[in-house]
C-alpha cells in the first residue's frame, strides 16, 4: 500500500512538472472562482438583509468580482517575471523594498485599469453604464487591497519555489570550490526534502536551458542546476555531452536515432524515445561526433 501511494505521488508530481504554469493558473482560477462567488453572494445577502431591496441587480456583484479576478490572473505572469528580475536580497534589502513598493502602484494602476475596462464592456452589453466614482478616492481604496495582494502573491511565489525545489530535488556541485573548477564533474549532489543523494553524470540523458538554471534530465527525473548551458557544456563534453540546439545538449551515449527534416533541422531520439530538437547550426558537427 505504501509503495502504491508513493508511486501515485510521484506520478502526480511528474504530471504537474510537465506543465506547472498551466496547473498553477488553473488552481488560482479555481481559488478566485470560489472566493469571489462567496464575496459576490455576501454582497447580495448584505444588501437584501431585513427584506431590503438592493440598489443593484444580482449579476452586478458577480461582474465586479469576476472582472477583478480576471484582471489579476492576466497580471500574474508579469508579477512572476518581476519577482524573478528583482529577487529577495538581504544585502540590498532597501533597494528591494523601494523597487517593490513602487511596483505596487504600477500593479494597482494596471489592475484597476483592466478591471474598469472589463466592467465597462459588461455594463455596455447589459445596456447600462458603469460608474467607477471619484478616481482619487476609489484608486486609493483599490490600492490598499492591491498592495496587500501584491505582497501576498510574492509570499506565495517564494513559498512555491522553496517547496517545489525540495519536492523536485535541486542539483548542485559537490562543493562550492568545484563550481569554479574547469574539471568535468562525475556526480551532482541533489537535495530533496531532508535527503541528499548523488546523480552520476553518465546517467544524465540531456541538458535543457531554463533561464538561470539548466535542467538535468535523468531517467525521467528533472533536477534543476543553477548554471548556464554555455558554461556547463565545456565541462560536460569530456563525459560525452554535445550541444544540439541553443537550449539543449545531449549525452551522445544515449542517442538512439536521428531524424532529418526538410527545413535543414532535425530531431534526436534518445533511448527513452524522447525527441530533442537538432538545429542545423550543430547538425554536421553532431553527426561527425557520432561516427
Amino acid at each position: 500500500m505504501n509503495e502504491i501511494s508513493r508511486d501515485t505521488k510521484v506520478s502526480l508530481f511528474t504530471q504537474f512538472d510537465k506543465r506547472p504554469r498551466v496547473y498553477l493558473l488553473c488552481l488560482l482560477a479555481l481559488y478566485f472562482l470560489i472566493n469571489n462567488t462567496i464575496n459576490a453572494t455576501s454582497v447580495w445577502m448584505e444588501a437584501s438583509r431585513d427584506d431590503a431591496v438592493p440598489e443593484f441587480s444580482l449579476w452586478e456583484p458577480f461582474a465586479w468580482e469576476i472582472t477583478s479576478a480576471l484582471s489579476t490572473l492576466l497580471l500574474i505572469p508579469i508579477l512572476v517575471w518581476w519577482f524573478k528580475l528583482v529577487p529577495l536580497s538581504l544585502t540590498h534589502f532597501k533597494r528591494f523594498l523601494v523597487l517593490h513598493l513602487g511596483a505596487t502602484v504600477i500593479y494597482s494602476a494596471l489592475h484597476v485599469g483592466l478591471m474598469v475596462l472589463f466592467r465597462e464592456i459588461i455594463y455596455m452589453g447589459m445596456g447600462g453604464n458603469y460608474d467607477f466614482g471619484d478616481i482619487a478616492s476609489e484608486f486609493f481604496y483599490e490600492y490598499r487591497k492591491d498592495a496587500w495582494g501584491y505582497f501576498f502573491f510574492m509570499g506565495l511565489y517564494y513559498a512555491y519555489r522553496f517547496i517545489y525545489s525540495r519536492l523536485k530535488g535541486e542539483a548542485s556541485f559537490i562543493n562550492d570550490q568545484e563550481q569554479s573548477k574547469p574539471d568535468s564533474p562525475e556526480h551532482f549532489l541533489v537535495k530533496k526534502l531532508d535527503k541528499e543523494f548523488l546523480v552520476k553524470v553518465v546517467d544524465i540523458d540531456y541538458l535543457e536551458s531554463a533561464g538561470n538554471y539548466v535542467n538535468l534530465h535523468a531517467a525521467g527525473r528533472i533536477y534543476p542546476l543553477r548554471s548556464t548551458l554555455s558554461s556547463l557544456i565545456p565541462r560536460m563534453a569530456e563525459r560525452g555531452f554535445m550541444q544540439i540546439h541553443r537550449s539543449f545538449a545531449v549525452n551522445i551515449n544515449k542517442v538512439q536515432s536521428i531524424e532529418s527534416m526538410s527545413s535543414g533541422d532535425g530531431k534526436v531520439y534518445i533511448n527513452n524515445s524522447t525527441s530533442l530538437p537538432l538545429s542545423r547550426r550543430y547538425k554536421d558537427k553532431f553527426k561527425q561526433q557520432l561516427k
